[in-house]
């Protein structure tokens, strides 16, 4: 048996009302007021990918033996680092060993669970034995764009394995496509998006009930048959046509936490299936669908390993440990959006040859 033996989540103390956003900066674009309700997490000004990733990680490697850890699998796609193993660095921070395979996904929303899925793979092939996965996102959206209300910062981390397994692996399907419904350039800093109505009508309509109906199909399933369905769709009149279309009933959709953390990249998907893992029962089974370029479904069945897992602070504990971030303006200097002077001494050191 193969599948999650651990999981952990990390949501910053920090949440910025989008009210206040929309107040400074809804004069550019009055119609952003349909995304400003609710509020969004803030990584601190001392945080980003990495350090949040380490932070879900530790939930999840808990009391475990560190030392059995033979893999490392970091998903972003705001990584800090261009060229240096992001990888390695939240494996440093997280006291693994030094003999461990560690590896960077990136380039897609869809990242994190082609990480989960690489890790099970190398699970299931008997090439390692306990692999953890984390990912992190840290987006900015650009100042008073809908992606700056949308997008919220978060973190998530599982420990895959073969054995005390709480939630085991039953198969998975995928689809990928080059939809560019939104973007980022190598040296840009916010992302570009197409119309929303192109990535409702051609995005989520088309490829969420493409990638649920291929796995239900391939494993002789029903929808009625999952405890919870997990999806990614901020957009709440898409996502209600999408339950109706689906025959989700309410019960089984797992929130999304838009109103309360806002959209997380390539966490959004685990972040939601660390949720629903905490309030799991043995039997219940769990589908999860990513969304990026295409879709990942994968399918698990909670064991009854996880009935006897010791409690951590998971999603729930840290949505209730908030701290309001009062100041918009705070905000864009915390994200170097807007500069501020501190002072000489606060001032980077000038690169030489030898930094």
């Amino acid at each position: 048996m193969i599948g999650i033996c651990s999981y952990g989540g990390y949501i910053p103390r920090y949440r910025l009302k989008r009210t206040a956003v929309y107040q400074a900066v809804g004069w550019m674009n009055p119609g952003n007021i349909a995304n400003a309700t609710g509020e969004k997490a803030v990584a601190n000004f001392d945080e980003d990918s990495i350090t949040m990733a380490v932070a879900a990680g530790l939930e999840a490697l808990g009391g475990m033996d560190r030392s059995m850890a033979e893999g490392i699998y970091f998903a972003s796609t705001t990584m800090p680092y261009k060229e240096r193993l992001n990888a390695g660095i939240v494996s440093a921070a997280l006291g693994l060993n030094d003999h461990i395979r560690a590896a960077d996904f990136s380039g897609g929303l869809k990242a994190g669970t082609s990480a989960l899925l690489s890790a099970l793979d190398g699970i299931e092939a008997k090439r390692l034995n306990n692999i953890v996965v984390a990912v992190s996102e840290c987006r900015l959206g650009k100042p008073s764009s809908p992606q700056e209300l949308i997008f919220g910062d978060a973190a998530a981390a599982l420990v895959v394995g073969d054995q005390d397994v709480i939630a085991e692996f039953k198969g998975s399907y995928s689809v990928t496509y080059d939809f560019a419904d939104h973007y980022r350039g190598q040296s840009a800093k916010y992302d570009r998006q197409w119309e929303d109505r192109w990535i409702r009508d051609f995005g989520f309509d088309q490829f969420i009930p493409e990638v649920v109906s291929g796995l239900l199909s391939k494993f002789s399933l029903k929808i009625e048959d999952f405890t919870k369905i997990i999806y990614d769709c901020h957009y709440p009149a898409a996502r209600k046509k999408l339950n109706k279309i689906l025959r989700i009933v309410p019960e089984a959709d797992q929130s999304n936490f838009q109103a309360e953390i806002g959209q997380s990249g390539t966490a959004q998907s685990l972040v939601m299936l660390v949720n629903a893992l905490e309030e799991a029962k043995a039997g219940d089974k769990v589908l999860v669908i990513s969304f990026g370029s295409g879709c990942d479904a994968l399918y698990f069945e909670a064991t009854e390993h996880i009935n006897n897992k010791a409690k951590n602070k998971g999603i729930s504990e840290y949505l209730a440990n908030k701290a309001e971030l009062d100041n918009y303006t705070k905000y864009l200097v915390w994200r170097n959006i807007l500069p501020g002077d501190a002072g000489l001494r606060a001032e980077e050191d000038v690169w030489t040859r030898w930094s």
